[in-house]
């Protein structure tokens, strides 16, 4: 099998998805096309075998969830849960533990207690003392019973026998004979074990035999699950990460104490527990009655996991349940579809499933937590309802995302708001109204434009438009990044929206921003200069104001001080004018448009690692302070490589500009700027026929742009296979 990441799977069309798991080796051909043809669904004909009474079958979404390493080996996990958000926290959570090396786990014995209860007993300690005399005998005679399960390596192991008094005085004998069911639930072959012992159990302890069944505490199969999350993982501010470490201990401590949170808390780890056992055919009943069982076996129910500040200070987690599963017989042979999530799962041994799930249970357990001490568990929610109901409106995909993420911030997640937002959403496409401003991408100059060098920029033409309408106080809206909130100086956008208003002299005025974007924050593609721009334009439009792109560039320029902290000022030109530039700041500097034959063919790709320029301009600076003479010496290199690009693209030499943009960005990755999900891409994109690739924008995450003379279909093909977005120039 291949890595499990499936960077942006989430994001593609339901075939291509399938296509992935093929092309990756998750899934073979035939399961591949079962699963296209909706073959795996369970036929009628095989359920009316199943149950009594059948008159159809009922659906539930089958899902995958990435990113799982388990024991050293990586896994993805097939999930059937209808849910929302379930996938997704669980996918994250295993990101984030990926990180640290994924879970590791242990299980000491896999038994199966089957129980043989017996009342009349005269002499309870006689009782057990001849059940302990003849037990090899007992043992041995059950065993006569399945010899092709000792035969695979099972069969009973043990028998016990324990006194109980019940409510009315009587007392009775729970003999319990435990069984090692290899790879199979066992339930079946549990109680007929049962059945066929208890006979003789009751001449010996010269009993009435009652009732002879499993048990499902399974507590001689019990599984731990372990995971450490570094400081470094859980949030990139080192005083924030203790924080939600702290909370998420904290959190764990009150489920510990309270059973009325602790019923809570253990129902989110068998959201994913649960999820895997449909998805292989397991009794997800039994597992769910055994956990809540042991989790109230001292006594007083309690949570399942703990959740501990490890020495180094990390955030440690554990999960002990008890998980007997299997992996062949029952119905798994009669649903095809619990056959391919054995396959998807990819776990040899039933022992192995069981692990599998417990490090599911503790992820899941830890992004529920997550979410409950941090934004709250309505959001995910929230957001998957919305995306049903815009599915419901017959929201086209062009417009989805978009009419999504404003239904949730109205807080009106109804079928007629996202027909409303649609409507209007079309209408202000035909009559123009809102504000425009340009994305940007570099092709070379990065950081040593801040240094007052050259940088080479192109535009993302109209990447985003603000409207401003009346209000009673200042509002922001930005759907597509999750802002609905009001203006308010402690915002780092707020900031930026009342400078905006006080440099055109309306900071007391109401207004309501509404700002539609096509790229996304973080990701070097100059988004905070783009908002900048069109909301200057959209409250000039609004109040009446006479502006200028002088001006414009002026105001944005001053809210990109606030967001990056020593901008070179390439984004908010660029924003402001939308026109491929040659850039230099500082004395005899200037912008110089630059006249090009036509677009370059470019890519633009970005992947799940957003990066903040205000942290790595601040990083270069302290390596330029560190080693001055080096680092002014790649700089003027940069410089040059930009100079002689701008030449090249003027006459549509792109083999040249290529060549160029690739050095350039080993000059980057000189600097400390790179990282492993950026040389990712650019690695695809050269591979996949790109004249040149490289970083763009600040690095420390965010995007690549690649230049595609002659392959720029291919190119934006590859990219999107391997998970990553693209927009193509």
């Amino acid at each position: 099998m291949s890595d499990s990441t499936l960077s942006g799977f989430y994001r593609l069309p339901m075939p291509e998805r399938i296509d992935r798991l093929e092309r990756d080796g998750w899934l073979s051909v035939d399961d591949a096309a079962r699963l296209r043809g909706g073959g795996h669904v369970l036929r009628t004909r095989a359920a009316d075998r199943m149950v009594e009474n059948v008159i159809a079958t009922f659906g539930l979404p089958m899902a995958i969830a990435p990113n799982f390493i388990v024991d050293g080996r990586d896994y993805i996990v097939p999930l059937v849960v209808e849910e929302p958000s379930v996938v997704a926290a669980l996918s994250a959570a295993a990101r984030l533990a990926r990180a640290a090396g994924g879970f590791t786990t242990e299980c000491s014995e896999s038994l199966l207690a089957g129980q043989v209860h017996l009342t009349g007993v005269s002499a309870p300690g006689d009782a057990v003392r001849a059940i302990a005399r003849e037990k090899d005998a007992l043992i041995a005679a059950a065993n006569d019973r399945h010899p092709r399960l000792v035969a695979r390596g099972g069969g009973v192991r043990d028998i016990e026998a324990r006194e109980l008094q019940l409510d009315d005085g009587t007392r009775s004998l729970a003999v319990h004979l435990l069984v090692d069911t290899c790879d199979a639930m066992g339930a079946n072959l549990v109680n007929s074990i049962c059945e066929a012992a208890a006979p003789r159990i009751a001449e010996l302890c010269n009993a009435s035999v009652v009732m002879r069944i499993l048990s499902n505490l399974a507590d001689r199969s019990l599984v731990t699950a372990r995971v450490s999350f570094p400081l470094s993982e859980l949030a990139r501010n080192g005083s924030r990460a203790r924080q939600m470490r702290d909370a998420i201990v904290t959190a764990n401590r009150i489920a510990v104490a309270d059973p009325y949170r602790a019923a809570t808390h253990n129902k989110g780890i068998m959201n994913g527990i649960d999820a895997l056992a449909i998805a292989t055919g397991n009794d997800w009943r039994a597992i769910e009655a055994g956990a809540h069982a042991f989790a109230a076996s001292t006594g007083r129910y309690t949570a399942l996991t703990r959740w501990t500040a490890a020495d180094d200070g990390s955030l440690a987690g554990e999960i002990t349940l008890p998980l007997k599963v299997g992996t062949v017989g029952g119905t798994l042979e009669l649903n095809p579809a619990a056959a391919i999530g054995l396959r998807i799962a990819g776990v040899k041994s039933a022992g192995e499933l069981a692990r599998l799930m417990a490090a599911v249970g503790l992820a899941q357990n830890f992004a529920a937590i997550r979410a409950l001490t941090t934004t709250g568990i309505q959001r995910g929610h929230m957001k998957l309802h919305a995306r049903s109901v815009a599915t419901a409106a017959g929201v086209p995909d062009a417009l989805f995302d978009d009419v999504v993420a404003e239904m949730i911030a109205s807080g009106d997640v109804k079928e007629w708001k996202a027909r409303e937002l649609l409507a209007s959403r079309r209408a202000s496409a035909r009559d123009g109204s809102a504000a425009t401003a340009a994305g940007k991408v570099i092709l070379l100059g990065e950081h040593a434009v801040v240094y007052d060098r050259h940088a080479l920029a192109l535009p993302i033409p109209d990447a985003m438009q603000a409207t401003a309408d009346d209000g009673d106080t200042a509002f922001l809206s930005i759907p597509a990044w999750g802002i609905s909130e009001p203006v308010v100086a402690k915002s780092r956008l707020g900031k930026a929206v009342l400078t905006i208003a006080g440099a055109l002299g309306v900071a007391d005025k109401g207004f309501r921003l509404t700002v539609q974007t096509a790229i996304p924050v973080g990701m070097g593609l100059g988004a905070s200069a783009s908002l900048a721009v069109c909301v200057t334009r959209a409250l000039a439009d609004r109040f009446g104001i006479t502006i200028d792109d002088e001006r414009v560039n002026a105001i944005a320029f001053e809210c990109e001080k606030l967001a990056h902290g020593t901008p070179s000022g390439v984004d908010n030109t660029i924003a402001t004018y939308a026109r491929p530039l040659l850039f230099r700041r500082g004395a005899g500097g200037g912008i110089e448009e630059l006249e090009l034959p036509e677009t370059p063919p470019i890519v633009i790709a970005f992947g799940e690692i957003g990066g903040s320029t205000y942290e790595q301009v601040a990083a270069v600076r302290e390596r330029r302070n560190a080693t001055p003479a080096e680092i002014e010496a790649i700089f003027d290199q940069i410089d040059a490589l930009t100079r002689q690009a701008a030449a090249a693209l003027a006459t549509r030499n792109y083999e040249h500009t290529g060549r160029l943009m690739n050095l350039c960005h080993g000059y980057l990755n000189a600097i400390g700027v790179s990282t492993p999900e950026l040389e990712q891409m650019v690695s695809i994109a050269r591979n996949a026929g790109a004249a040149g690739a490289k970083l763009t924008g600040g690095g420390g995450g965010g995007s690549i742009v690649a230049l595609c003379p002659d392959s720029r279909a291919a190119v934006q093909q590859a990219l999107e296979s391997a998970g990553f977005r693209t927009i193509a120039l």
